[in-house]
Protein backbone atom coordinates (compact mmCIF):
# COMPACT_ATOMS: atom_id res chain seq x y z
CA UNK A 1 0.00 0.00 0.00
CA UNK A 2 2.97 2.31 0.58
CA UNK A 3 4.41 1.69 -2.87
CA UNK A 4 1.00 2.26 -4.44
CA UNK A 5 1.08 5.77 -2.94
CA UNK A 6 4.78 6.29 -3.70
CA UNK A 7 4.27 5.46 -7.38
CA UNK A 8 2.24 8.68 -7.73
CA UNK A 9 5.41 10.64 -6.91
CA UNK A 10 7.73 8.49 -9.05
CA UNK A 11 9.85 7.68 -5.99
CA UNK A 12 12.61 5.10 -6.17
CA UNK A 13 11.58 2.62 -3.49
CA UNK A 14 13.32 -0.64 -2.52
CA UNK A 15 11.93 -3.31 -0.21
CA UNK A 16 13.47 -6.14 1.81
CA UNK A 17 11.68 -9.13 3.26
CA UNK A 18 12.37 -12.79 3.88
CA UNK A 19 10.79 -14.32 0.80
CA UNK A 20 9.78 -13.53 -2.77
CA UNK A 21 6.33 -14.84 -1.86
CA UNK A 22 5.63 -11.60 0.02
CA UNK A 23 2.98 -9.52 -1.79
CA UNK A 24 5.18 -6.49 -2.57
CA UNK A 25 7.66 -8.73 -4.43
CA UNK A 26 4.94 -9.81 -6.84
CA UNK A 27 4.00 -6.26 -7.85
CA UNK A 28 7.21 -4.23 -7.58
CA UNK A 29 10.61 -5.10 -9.09
CA UNK A 30 12.86 -3.42 -6.51
CA UNK A 31 12.77 -6.26 -3.97
CA UNK A 32 15.69 -7.76 -2.06
CA UNK A 33 15.47 -11.03 -0.19
CA UNK A 34 16.76 -10.65 3.36
CA UNK A 35 15.93 -10.95 7.05
CA UNK A 36 15.03 -7.63 8.69
CA UNK A 37 15.99 -9.16 12.06
CA UNK A 38 19.52 -9.93 10.83
CA UNK A 39 22.18 -7.27 11.49
CA UNK A 40 24.18 -7.81 8.30
CA UNK A 41 21.10 -8.00 6.05
CA UNK A 42 19.69 -4.72 7.39
CA UNK A 43 23.09 -2.99 7.25
CA UNK A 44 23.80 -4.16 3.70
CA UNK A 45 20.34 -3.16 2.46
CA UNK A 46 20.31 0.23 4.16
CA UNK A 47 23.87 1.19 3.22
CA UNK A 48 22.84 1.98 -0.38
CA UNK A 49 19.63 3.85 0.55
CA UNK A 50 19.08 7.52 1.37
CA UNK A 51 16.12 7.06 3.73
CA UNK A 52 15.15 3.87 5.58
CA UNK A 53 11.73 3.15 7.09
CA UNK A 54 9.98 0.09 8.52
CA UNK A 55 6.75 -1.84 8.09
CA UNK A 56 7.05 -3.75 11.37
CA UNK A 57 8.76 -2.92 14.65
CA UNK A 58 10.54 -6.26 15.12
CA UNK A 59 13.59 -5.17 13.12
CA UNK A 60 17.30 -5.18 14.01
CA UNK A 61 17.71 -1.78 15.66
CA UNK A 62 21.49 -2.18 16.17
CA UNK A 63 21.91 -2.18 12.38
CA UNK A 64 19.64 0.86 12.11
CA UNK A 65 21.77 2.68 14.70
CA UNK A 66 24.89 1.97 12.66
CA UNK A 67 23.18 3.29 9.54
CA UNK A 68 22.33 6.48 11.43
CA UNK A 69 26.00 6.83 12.43
CA UNK A 70 26.88 6.58 8.74
CA UNK A 71 24.62 9.53 7.96
CA UNK A 72 21.55 7.66 6.75
CA UNK A 73 18.11 8.97 7.63
CA UNK A 74 16.20 6.31 9.56
CA UNK A 75 12.55 7.22 10.22
CA UNK A 76 11.20 6.44 12.69
CA UNK A 77 14.55 6.67 14.46
CA UNK A 78 16.19 3.50 15.80
CA UNK A 79 15.92 4.66 19.43
CA UNK A 80 12.16 5.18 18.98
CA UNK A 81 11.66 1.73 17.44
CA UNK A 82 13.69 0.24 20.30
CA UNK A 83 11.31 1.75 22.87
CA UNK A 84 8.11 0.89 21.05
CA UNK A 85 8.92 -2.70 20.08
CA UNK A 86 9.32 -3.57 23.77
CA UNK A 87 5.97 -3.07 25.50
CA UNK A 88 7.76 -2.86 28.83
CA UNK A 89 9.94 0.05 27.67
CA UNK A 90 6.81 1.63 26.18
CA UNK A 91 5.04 1.54 29.55
CA UNK A 92 8.09 2.95 31.31
CA UNK A 93 8.21 5.79 28.77
CA UNK A 94 4.58 6.70 29.55
CA UNK A 95 5.29 6.54 33.27
CA UNK A 96 8.45 8.69 33.07
CA UNK A 97 6.68 11.32 30.94
CA UNK A 98 3.48 11.50 33.03
CA UNK A 99 1.39 10.11 30.19
CA UNK A 100 -1.82 8.32 31.27
CA UNK A 101 -1.74 4.52 31.02
CA UNK A 102 -2.87 1.55 33.12
CA UNK A 103 -0.83 0.24 36.05
CA UNK A 104 1.64 -2.54 35.19
CA UNK A 105 4.54 -4.66 36.39
CA UNK A 106 7.01 -7.08 34.80
CA UNK A 107 7.09 -10.89 34.88
CA UNK A 108 9.62 -13.24 33.32
CA UNK A 109 7.70 -16.49 32.89
CA UNK A 110 4.42 -18.37 33.17
CA UNK A 111 5.66 -19.97 36.39
CA UNK A 112 6.20 -16.53 37.96
CA UNK A 113 2.65 -15.51 37.06
CA UNK A 114 1.16 -18.66 38.61
CA UNK A 115 3.25 -18.17 41.77
CA UNK A 116 2.12 -14.56 42.13
CA UNK A 117 -1.53 -15.55 41.62
CA UNK A 118 -1.19 -18.14 44.42
CA UNK A 119 0.42 -15.58 46.74
CA UNK A 120 -2.22 -12.94 45.96
CA UNK A 121 0.16 -10.53 44.20
CA UNK A 122 -1.81 -10.93 40.95
CA UNK A 123 -5.60 -10.83 41.03
CA UNK A 124 -8.14 -11.72 38.36
CA UNK A 125 -8.95 -10.32 35.87
CA UNK A 126 -5.73 -9.18 34.21
CA UNK A 127 -4.03 -8.82 30.83
CA UNK A 128 -0.71 -10.43 29.95
CA UNK A 129 1.26 -8.89 27.07
CA UNK A 130 4.46 -10.33 25.66
CA UNK A 131 7.12 -7.61 25.83
CA UNK A 132 8.25 -8.27 22.25
CA UNK A 133 7.09 -9.79 18.94
CA UNK A 134 3.34 -9.40 19.50
CA UNK A 135 1.09 -8.28 16.62
CA UNK A 136 -2.46 -8.72 15.30
CA UNK A 137 -3.68 -10.04 18.63
CA UNK A 138 -0.75 -12.44 19.09
CA UNK A 139 1.22 -12.10 22.29
CA UNK A 140 -1.79 -10.98 24.34
CA UNK A 141 -3.73 -13.10 26.84
CA UNK A 142 -6.88 -11.94 28.64
CA UNK A 143 -7.09 -13.86 31.93
CA UNK A 144 -10.50 -13.45 33.54
CA UNK A 145 -10.29 -16.44 35.89
CA UNK A 146 -8.58 -19.74 36.65
CA UNK A 147 -10.05 -21.41 33.55
CA UNK A 148 -8.11 -18.95 31.37
CA UNK A 149 -4.69 -19.88 32.79
CA UNK A 150 -4.17 -22.24 29.84
CA UNK A 151 -3.78 -19.06 27.74
CA UNK A 152 -0.74 -17.87 29.70
CA UNK A 153 2.36 -17.06 27.65
CA UNK A 154 5.71 -18.41 28.85
CA UNK A 155 7.74 -15.33 27.93
CA UNK A 156 8.93 -12.06 29.50
CA UNK A 157 5.75 -9.99 29.75
CA UNK A 158 3.93 -7.12 31.37
CA UNK A 159 0.86 -7.64 33.52
CA UNK A 160 -1.83 -4.95 33.37
CA UNK A 161 -5.09 -4.55 35.18
CA UNK A 162 -8.12 -5.23 33.00
CA UNK A 163 -9.70 -1.85 32.29
CA UNK A 164 -13.48 -1.39 32.25
CA UNK A 165 -13.63 0.07 28.73
CA UNK A 166 -16.40 2.14 27.20
CA UNK A 167 -14.72 2.39 23.78
CA UNK A 168 -11.40 1.58 22.14
CA UNK A 169 -10.11 4.52 20.11
CA UNK A 170 -7.16 5.30 17.87
CA UNK A 171 -5.44 8.36 16.46
CA UNK A 172 -2.97 8.41 13.57
CA UNK A 173 -0.55 11.31 13.99
CA UNK A 174 2.34 12.39 11.74
CA UNK A 175 5.44 14.49 12.47
CA UNK A 176 8.15 15.68 10.07
CA UNK A 177 11.77 16.72 10.66
CA UNK A 178 10.77 20.31 11.37
CA UNK A 179 8.46 19.18 14.19
CA UNK A 180 5.22 19.93 12.34
CA UNK A 181 2.42 17.58 13.41
CA UNK A 182 -0.98 16.71 11.98
CA UNK A 183 -3.53 14.04 12.88
CA UNK A 184 -6.47 12.22 11.37
CA UNK A 185 -9.88 12.25 13.06
CA UNK A 186 -10.26 9.85 15.99
CA UNK A 187 -11.41 6.35 15.03
CA UNK A 188 -13.56 3.97 17.06
CA UNK A 189 -12.45 0.32 16.97
CA UNK A 190 -14.45 -2.85 17.47
CA UNK A 191 -12.44 -6.01 18.03
CA UNK A 192 -12.97 -9.61 16.99
CA UNK A 193 -13.26 -11.47 20.35
CA UNK A 194 -11.90 -14.74 18.90
CA UNK A 195 -8.65 -13.38 17.51
CA UNK A 196 -8.28 -10.24 19.63
CA UNK A 197 -7.65 -8.24 16.46
CA UNK A 198 -9.55 -5.42 14.82
CA UNK A 199 -12.88 -6.43 13.28
CA UNK A 200 -14.05 -3.04 12.01
CA UNK A 201 -13.66 0.64 12.74
CA UNK A 202 -15.74 3.79 12.38
CA UNK A 203 -14.37 7.27 11.72
CA UNK A 204 -15.01 9.75 13.12
CA UNK A 205 -15.65 8.07 16.46
CA UNK A 206 -18.92 8.64 18.31
CA UNK A 207 -17.41 10.71 21.14
CA UNK A 208 -17.95 14.22 22.38
CA UNK A 209 -15.72 17.07 21.23
CA UNK A 210 -13.86 17.30 24.54
CA UNK A 211 -12.83 13.63 24.40
CA UNK A 212 -11.85 13.99 20.74
CA UNK A 213 -9.62 16.99 21.45
CA UNK A 214 -8.03 15.18 24.39
CA UNK A 215 -7.23 12.12 22.24
CA UNK A 216 -5.62 14.21 19.50
CA UNK A 217 -3.68 16.32 21.99
CA UNK A 218 -2.39 13.17 23.70
CA UNK A 219 -1.30 11.59 20.40
CA UNK A 220 0.62 14.74 19.44
CA UNK A 221 2.16 14.89 22.91
CA UNK A 222 3.43 11.32 22.61
CA UNK A 223 5.05 11.76 19.19
CA UNK A 224 6.59 15.07 20.30
CA UNK A 225 8.00 13.65 23.55
CA UNK A 226 9.44 10.74 21.54
CA UNK A 227 10.95 13.39 19.21
CA UNK A 228 9.89 10.99 16.47
CA UNK A 229 9.81 11.58 12.73
CA UNK A 230 7.22 9.48 10.94
CA UNK A 231 3.73 8.14 11.43
CA UNK A 232 2.48 7.00 14.84
CA UNK A 233 -0.70 5.03 15.52
CA UNK A 234 -1.88 5.64 19.08
CA UNK A 235 -4.37 3.15 20.54
CA UNK A 236 -6.42 4.47 23.45
CA UNK A 237 -9.00 3.32 25.98
CA UNK A 238 -11.98 5.48 26.89
CA UNK A 239 -12.98 4.22 30.34
CA UNK A 240 -16.43 4.12 31.89
CA UNK A 241 -15.30 7.14 33.96
CA UNK A 242 -14.59 9.07 30.72
CA UNK A 243 -10.82 8.91 31.23
CA UNK A 244 -8.39 8.45 28.33
CA UNK A 245 -5.61 5.88 28.80
CA UNK A 246 -2.87 4.93 26.36
CA UNK A 247 -3.01 1.27 25.39
CA UNK A 248 -0.02 1.05 23.04
CA UNK A 249 1.45 2.67 19.95
CA UNK A 250 2.84 1.57 16.58
CA UNK A 251 5.47 3.66 14.71
CA UNK A 252 4.17 3.05 11.19
CA UNK A 253 1.07 2.96 9.00
CA UNK A 254 -1.47 0.92 10.91
CA UNK A 255 -4.63 -1.13 10.52
CA UNK A 256 -6.57 1.58 12.34
CA UNK A 257 -5.74 4.01 9.51
CA UNK A 258 -6.50 1.91 6.44
CA UNK A 259 -9.82 3.69 5.87
CA UNK A 260 -7.85 6.86 5.03
CA UNK A 261 -6.95 5.37 1.64
CA UNK A 262 -10.49 6.14 0.45
CA UNK A 263 -11.69 8.70 3.01
CA UNK A 264 -10.55 12.27 3.44
CA UNK A 265 -8.01 14.45 1.71
CA UNK A 266 -4.86 12.39 2.36
CA UNK A 267 -4.17 8.76 3.23
CA UNK A 268 -1.92 7.62 6.05
CA UNK A 269 0.54 6.45 3.40
CA UNK A 270 0.64 9.91 1.82
CA UNK A 271 1.37 11.41 5.23
CA UNK A 272 4.01 8.76 5.93
CA UNK A 273 5.82 9.70 2.72
CA UNK A 274 5.56 13.40 3.59
CA UNK A 275 7.25 12.78 6.93
CA UNK A 276 10.05 10.76 5.30
CA UNK A 277 10.72 13.51 2.75
CA UNK A 278 10.16 16.39 5.21
CA UNK A 279 7.32 17.79 3.12
CA UNK A 280 4.53 20.03 4.46
CA UNK A 281 1.88 18.23 6.51
CA UNK A 282 -1.45 19.63 5.41
CA UNK A 283 -4.70 19.65 7.43
CA UNK A 284 -6.89 16.56 7.03
CA UNK A 285 -10.57 16.85 6.21
CA UNK A 286 -13.16 14.09 5.91
CA UNK A 287 -16.71 14.86 4.78
CA UNK A 288 -18.37 11.43 5.02
CA UNK A 289 -18.53 8.77 7.69
CA UNK A 290 -15.93 6.09 6.97
CA UNK A 291 -15.60 2.50 8.10
CA UNK A 292 -13.08 -0.26 7.57
CA UNK A 293 -13.66 -3.97 8.01
CA UNK A 294 -10.85 -6.51 8.07
CA UNK A 295 -11.09 -9.45 5.67
CA UNK A 296 -10.02 -12.46 7.74
CA UNK A 297 -9.44 -16.09 6.87
CA UNK A 298 -12.24 -18.42 7.96
CA UNK A 299 -11.55 -19.93 11.42
CA UNK A 300 -11.21 -23.52 10.22
CA UNK A 301 -9.55 -23.04 6.81
CA UNK A 302 -5.90 -23.34 5.79
CA UNK A 303 -4.76 -23.51 2.19
CA UNK A 304 -4.67 -21.57 -1.09
CA UNK A 305 -6.93 -18.54 -0.70
CA UNK A 306 -10.24 -18.21 -2.50
CA UNK A 307 -12.64 -15.28 -2.01
CA UNK A 308 -16.33 -16.16 -1.90
CA UNK A 309 -18.94 -13.44 -2.47
CA UNK A 310 -16.47 -10.89 -3.82
CA UNK A 311 -18.72 -9.99 -6.77
CA UNK A 312 -21.56 -9.15 -4.36
CA UNK A 313 -19.33 -6.75 -2.43
CA UNK A 314 -18.09 -5.07 -5.59
CA UNK A 315 -21.71 -4.35 -6.48
CA UNK A 316 -22.10 -2.00 -3.50
CA UNK A 317 -21.76 1.76 -3.90
CA UNK A 318 -18.96 3.52 -1.98
CA UNK A 319 -17.37 0.22 -0.99
CA UNK A 320 -13.67 -0.27 -1.79
CA UNK A 321 -12.00 -3.68 -1.61
CA UNK A 322 -8.27 -3.96 -0.84
CA UNK A 323 -6.80 -7.47 -1.03
CA UNK A 324 -3.23 -8.01 0.12
CA UNK A 325 -2.14 -10.68 -2.33
CA UNK A 326 -1.41 -13.35 0.28
CA UNK A 327 -1.54 -16.70 -1.45
CA UNK A 328 -2.39 -18.82 1.59
CA UNK A 329 -5.28 -18.35 3.99
CA UNK A 330 -5.03 -19.37 7.65
CA UNK A 331 -7.53 -19.13 10.53
CA UNK A 332 -8.23 -15.41 11.16
CA UNK A 333 -5.26 -14.37 9.01
CA UNK A 334 -5.59 -10.79 7.78
CA UNK A 335 -6.08 -11.13 4.01
CA UNK A 336 -7.28 -7.64 3.16
CA UNK A 337 -9.72 -4.95 4.17
CA UNK A 338 -12.82 -3.22 2.82
CA UNK A 339 -13.36 0.52 3.15
CA UNK A 340 -16.89 1.90 3.33
CA UNK A 341 -18.24 5.44 3.04
CA UNK A 342 -21.73 6.61 3.89
CA UNK A 343 -23.97 9.44 5.01
CA UNK A 344 -24.66 8.08 8.49
CA UNK A 345 -23.97 5.14 10.80
CA UNK A 346 -27.11 3.24 9.85
CA UNK A 347 -26.09 3.19 6.17
CA UNK A 348 -22.51 2.22 6.97
CA UNK A 349 -23.47 -0.54 9.44
CA UNK A 350 -25.87 -2.03 6.90
CA UNK A 351 -22.99 -2.36 4.45
CA UNK A 352 -20.72 -3.82 7.15
CA UNK A 353 -23.30 -6.47 8.04
CA UNK A 354 -23.74 -7.34 4.35
CA UNK A 355 -19.99 -7.69 3.84
CA UNK A 356 -19.56 -9.85 6.94
CA UNK A 357 -22.40 -12.11 5.82
CA UNK A 358 -21.26 -12.50 2.21
CA UNK A 359 -17.48 -12.15 1.91
CA UNK A 360 -15.54 -15.25 3.02
CA UNK A 361 -11.89 -16.22 2.62
CA UNK A 362 -11.72 -19.99 2.35
CA UNK A 363 -9.22 -22.61 1.27
CA UNK A 364 -9.75 -23.39 -2.40
CA UNK A 365 -11.06 -26.86 -3.12
CA UNK A 366 -8.44 -28.89 -4.93
CA UNK A 367 -9.68 -30.41 -8.17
Amino acid sequence: MLVQEASKMNLDFWFMDKDFEYPVATMYPNFVKGDFQNYEDVLSFGSVMDIITIEIENVNTEALKELEKRGKKVYPQARVIEIIKDKGLQKQFYQENSLPSSEFFFVESEEEIRTKIESGLINYPFIQKSRTAGYDGKGVAAIKGADDLVKLLDTPSIIEEMIDIEKELAVIVARNEEGQTVSFPVTEMVFNPKGNLLDYLLCPAEIDQKVEQKCIHLAKEIITKLDMVGLLAVELFLTKENEILINEVAPRPHNSGHHTIDAGTYSQYNLHLRTLLNLPLLPISQERLAAMINVLGEPDDTGPACYEGLEKILGLDEVYVHLYGKKMTKPLRKMGHVNILGIDKAEVMKKIDFIKANLKVVACQQS
